[in-house]
C-alpha cells in the first residue's frame, strides 16, 4: 500500500540546555520524543531489535515449508512421497510441541531477570538451530540419523523461538507510546512478513538459477547458513538495549521484596480465563499465519502451479502483508481493536473456502490473488491481536503468561495446520475441505472477539484521548503521560 508510513525514524535532535535530566525517562518514552542530547527514544531501538528478531524465526519457519518437498527427498527414505511429505510437517509440530515448555521457561525467565536477557538466549538458540539444519548429511549418508538430528535441530529452534514473539511484543510495547501500541504491534506483526520475504526471494533466485539436482543436492542448504549474519547483526542491537524504566524498577521491586516469586502458578491459577480468551481470540490467525508460511506453496505445486510461479505467489504475499499489519494497527488505535478482530475475522470466515476453491482451481492469476487477499486479511487482525496476548495480563506476570498462551494456542492450532491440511486433502481430495475447517475456527474468534474480548485491547484508543467511532488522529503526546 502506497500509503503506509516507513518505519519510525529517529527524530531530529533537540537542543537542550544542561542539566535535563536522564534521557530514559518513562515520560519520554511514552510520548515518543527525542531526548534532549539529541538521541531517540529507547522504543525506536527496540522496535528493530523486535522486528528483526521476528525477521529471524518466521525465516526459519518460511524456509522450512518453501523447501518442505526437497526436505523430505533429502532426509527420509524414497517410498511414498506423501508419507516422507507428512513426516517433514511432523518435524514443523515438533518444533511447536517444545513451544509451551520453552515458553513458559523463557517467560519465566523474563518475568524474574528481565527481556533483554531471555532475547539474547533465544535470539542464539534460533540461530543455532537454523544453521545446523543447512549442515545436516542425508539419509543417504547416515540413514536414520538423518531425521533424528533434523528434529534435534527443530527442537532447538523451537525452545529459542518460543518466547521470542510474546517477549519482545512486551520489551516494545513497554518501551513505546501508550496511544500508538496497536501501530507498534503491527509493526511487530510485519516485521513476521520480512523473514518469510528474504526466504522466499532467496528460494526463488537459487531456484531459477541452480539446476534442479544442484539445488537439491546442496543449493538449500546455503538457504539455512544465511541465518547467520542476520542473527548476528539482531544480537549486537539486542546486546545495546536496556529495560523500560517502570520495568527495572518492577523488577528490582520483586527482587527486594523477599518474597519468592512464582509468576507461572499464579499465571495459570489466577489468569487461566484470561489465557484461554487469548487462545480462542487467536485461533484464527494463527491457523491462517502457518497456511501462508508452511503450506500454500506446496498446495500450489500439488495444484498444478510451478514452482517458481508458487514462490512468485508467496513472495508477494510478504510484500503485502507487512503494510497490511501496519495499517491494521492505526485502524486498531483509532476504532478499537475489538471491532476491528470482529469485523476482520468476520469478513475471513465468508473468505476461507473461496481461497481454496482458487487454490484448486488450476488458475494461476485466481489462485494468485486469492492467496494475497487472505494474507492481507490475516495480518490486518495481526496487531490486535497481539496487543491483547500482552496486554491482558498484569505487568509481573506477564511474561509468563503471553508466552504460555500464545504458544499453546500456536501448537496446537497453527503448528498443526499444514499436516491437518495434508491429511485432509488426502482424505476427501479436495483443498477446500481445509476451507471449511479454517471457516470455522475464525468464527470462534469473531465470537471471543465480540463477546470476551479483554477491555485492555483498547487501551490505546482510551490513551489517545478519543470515544469510540471517532476518526480524529490521535493527540499529540505531552510527555506527562503515566503508564
Amino acid at each position: 500500500m502506497t500509503d503506509t508510513p516507513a518505519p519510525p525514524a529517529p527524530p531530529p535532535a533537540h537542543r537542550g540546555g544542561a542539566g535535563t535530566g536522564s534521557t530514559n525517562t518513562p515520560e519520554t518514552a511514552h510520548a515518543g520524543e527525542g531526548h534532549p542530547d539529541g538521541t531517540a527514544p529507547p522504543w525506536r531501538r527496540v522496535l528493530w531489535a523486535a522486528m528483526l528478531g521476528n525477521a529471524v524465526e518466521w525465516y526459519d519457519n518460511a524456509l522450512y515449508g518453501i523447501l518442505a518437498v526437497v526436505m523430505s527427498r533429502t532426509f527420509f527414505p524414497e517410498g511414498d512421497a506423501t508419507v516422507a511429505l507428512i513426516s517433514t510437517y511432523l518435524g514443523l509440530i515438533l518444533s511447536y510441541a517444545i513451544r509451551p515448555v520453552g515458553g513458559t521457561l523463557m517467560g519465566r525467565v523474563a518475568d524474574l531477570k528481565g527481556h533483554k536477557f531471555v532475547l539474547t538466549v533465544t535470539i542464539s538458540l534460533m540461530s543455532v538451530g537454523t544453521v545446523a539444519i543447512g549442515l545436516l548429511p542425508a539419509y543417504s549418508a547416515i540413514g536414520i540419523a538423518a531425521p533424528l538430528l533434523l528434529a534435534l535441530c527443530r527442537l532447538v529452534q523451537g525452545l529459542g523461538a518460543s518466547a521470542e514473539y510474546t517477549v519482545a511484543s512486551n520489551f516494545l510495547l513497554e518501551h513505546g507510546p501508550r496511544h500508538r501500541r496497536n501501530y507498534l504491534s503491527g509493526w511487530s506483526v510485519g516485521s513476521t512478513s520480512l523473514g518469510p520475504l528474504i526466504a522466499s526471494v532467496l528460494a526463488y533466485l537459487l531456484i531459477v538459477t541452480l539446476p534442479g539436482a544442484a539445488f537439491d543436492a546442496w543449493g538449500w542448504r546455503l538457504l539455512f547458513l544465511l541465518a547467520a549474519p542476520l542473527s548476528l547483526v539482531t544480537l549486537y542491537i539486542r546486546r545495546h538495549t536496556t529495560e523500560a524504566p517502570e520495568y527495572r524498577r518492577a523488577l528490582e521491586e520483586a527482587r527486594n521484596s523477599g518474597t519468592e516469586q512464582a509468576p507461572f502458578t499464579e499465571a495459570v491459577r489466577g489468569h487461566w480465563r484470561d489465557m484461554l480468551r487469548a487462545i480462542g481470540l487467536g485461533a484464527g490467525q494463527r491457523v491462517g499465519s502457518f497456511m501462508i508460511q508452511s503450506y500454500f506453496v506446496t498446495a500450489l505445486v500439488q495444484n498444478g502451479i510451478g514452482e517458481d510461479r508458487a514462490l512468485l505467489a508467496a513472495i508477494l504475499t510478504y510484500v503485502v502483508g507487512a503494510p497490511a499489519a501496519v495499517w491494521g494497527g492505526r485502524c486498531a488505535d483509532r476504532y478499537g481493536g475489538r471491532r476491528l478482530l470482529v469485523w476482520g475475522y468476520g469478513v475471513f470466515v465468508l473468505f476461507t473456502v473461496p481461497t481454496f476453491l482458487a487454490i484448486e482451481s488450476g488458475s494461476f492469476v485466481l489462485a494468485f490473488l486469492a492467496v494475497v487477499v487472505f494474507t492481507v486479511l490475516n495480518n490486518i487482525v495481526g496487531a490486535p491481536l497481539t496487543t491483547a496476548y500482552v496486554m491482558s495480563f498484569p505487568a509481573h506476570v506477564r511474561g509468563t503468561a503471553a508466552a504460555l498462551n500464545y504458544n499453546v494456542g500456536t501448537t496446537l492450532l497453527g503448528g498443526t495446520a499444514p499436516l491437518l491440511a495434508t491429511w485432509l486433502v488426502g482424505r476427501t481430495g479436495t483443498e477446500v475441505s481445509f476451507g471449511w475447517y479454517m471457516a470455522a475456527v475464525c468464527l470462534v474468534s469473531a465470537l471471543v472477539a465480540a463477546f470476551a474480548l479483554p477491555k485492555s485491547i483498547d487501551e490505546a484508543r482510551e490513551a489517545a484521548g478519543r470515544t469510540p467511532g471517532e476518526t480524529r488522529h490521535p493527540r499529540p503526546a505531552t510527555g506527562t503521560e503515566k503508564k
